[in-house]
């Protein structure tokens, strides 16, 4: 039994006395004891050592005293295994010496047997459990298709990335079967995750925002909705489609239990945008974290005001930045429970 289900509570659609709260990237470059980590080991080891994985998901919980925990890992160990070997490189960020481009490279990428290639999370799924000892949920994640293929295809990040939109716009059957290839496996790998033990999931769609509206239904939700259609008889599933406030409608409409809003769309106009029958979770700037503590704790209360305490799940907009001070991290979480 959960010490703390503020969370589940609420994407159930129960009444809480409280939002519950985390931080996307909570996991991250601003804890000293991630950074203690890291300069020992290098990315891809902490994600696929279970030891170090649950270790780096726990700190937040014990450190920052967030009411869920999202599992240490990476949007990229999907397309790794389906032979995409995807390496994190100094200075870069994420890297791909071949990218996918042509129809022999999207031929060669495998929808993977999970256990054999992706087995080391759910190891690291069991350890946290443990370690967390029932105090609060554990969520899991993916990353979207659209945004895999775009890391995919451009080979690294990107500004806008134009290559990808290229690939779909001039070659749209291939990319509409690479997007269907990381949907299948994406699929096989949450419900793992759901077996493993995780509470809820959420859903990534970091670059859906670099779409018009029409491109992102055709290459982007169509494909997240397979997900979501497919994981939400099993487990409770949050969308977080950066950018993407052109999509509310839409998505309010299907059977994700909640949706993420970046800090570009304020909160009336989300609530408006799903019918105010959608549990929100968002949209503190990240940047804000950066702000003196009095000021956070101003903001946090304006923010919950702004999308009302019921049905909604205080989060950042975006990833916590490297640079945020700790201290600044348990103000935003403290006035969050004190509301």
């Amino acid at each position: 039994m959960l010490q703390n289900d503020l969370l589940l509570r609420v994407l159930d659609g129960e009444v809480t006395e409280r939002p519950p709260v985390w931080m996307m990237r909570q996991a991250g470059r601003y804890l000293p004891e991630f950074r203690a980590l890291r300069d020992k080991y290098d990315f891809f080891t902490r994600c696929q050592t279970p030891e170090l994985a649950a270790e780096i998901t726990v700190q937040p919980v014990d450190i920052v005293g967030v009411d869920a925990a999202i599992l240490f890992s990476d949007i990229l160990v999907v397309p790794q295994a389906m032979n995409i070997p995807f390496e994190m490189k100094k200075g870069v960020g994420p890297w791909l010496e071949k990218p996918v481009r042509t129809a022999n490279d999207v031929a060669q990428v495998i929808v993977p047997n999970i256990e054999e290639r992706l087995g080391y999370v759910m190891e690291a799924i069991k350890l946290t459990k443990e370690m967390l000892n029932n105090r609060v949920p554990l969520i899991g994640f993916a990353g979207s298709p659209w945004t895999i293929l775009c890391y995919t295809v451009e080979g690294s990040g990107s500004r806008d990335y134009t290559t990808a939109k290229e690939f779909c716009f001039t070659q749209p059957e291939l990319a509409h079967q690479l997007l269907q290839k990381i949907t299948d496996t994406t699929i096989l790998y949450l419900k793992e995750k759901v077996k493993a033990g995780v509470d809820a999931v959420q859903l990534f769609d970091s670059w859906g925002g670099v779409l018009s509206a029409d491109d992102y239904r055709n290459f982007s939700w169509q494909y997240l909705n397979q997900i979501v259609e497919a994981l939400a008889p099993l487990t409770r599933v949050i969308v977080f489609a950066k950018g993407c406030w052109f999509g509310l409608p839409e998505m309010a409409a299907s059977k994700a239990a909640a949706l993420g809003v970046d800090w570009t769309c304020a909160p009336e106009i989300a609530r408006e945008l799903t019918g105010h029958k959608k549990v929100l979770q968002g949209n503190f700037d990240p940047s804000r974290l950066l702000a003196p503590r009095a000021e956070i704790k101003k903001k946090v209360k304006e923010m919950i005001t702004a999308f009302g305490k019921e049905h909604y799940i205080a989060n950042l907009g975006h990833g916590i930045l490297p640079n945020v001070p700790v201290e600044n991290a348990i103000a935003f979480v403290e006035a969050v429970k004190s509301f």
